[in-house]
């Protein structure tokens, strides 16, 4: 009988534990606020990647490189053409999304 209620409570606790865990469907991915952010940053990108990067060579499509390795090519670039941070932020973004 002991082992029983044993058995019980444990699937009890593991119930819990696992309704805890899970949360709902709202408390993952980005917020609308979010959302929206990247949607401004995206399309300002869009903008400002073609004018800086075309100053000194051809732009590259966004496709050509992983996303990890834009981190790198706009932080060589920033330096090299004294890009503002929110622009970098801005143009990093759009490369990095628009694959």
């Amino acid at each position: 009988m002991r082992i029983k209620s044993s058995i019980v409570v444990a699937i009890a606790m593991w119930l819990v534990l696992l309704g805890s865990v899970r949360g709902n469907a709202a408390d993952f991915g980005p917020t609308p606020e979010q959302q929206q952010r990247h949607l401004e940053l995206f399309r300002l990108g869009s903008k400002l990647w073609p004018i800086y990067c075309n100053q000194c060579h051809n732009a590259r499509n966004p496709a050509e490189l992983a996303p990890y390795q834009w981190d790198m090519v706009i932080m060589h670039m920033r330096t090299m053409e004294n890009i503002p941070a929110s622009d970098e932020a801005a143009i990093l973004e759009y490369l990095k999304t628009a694959r």
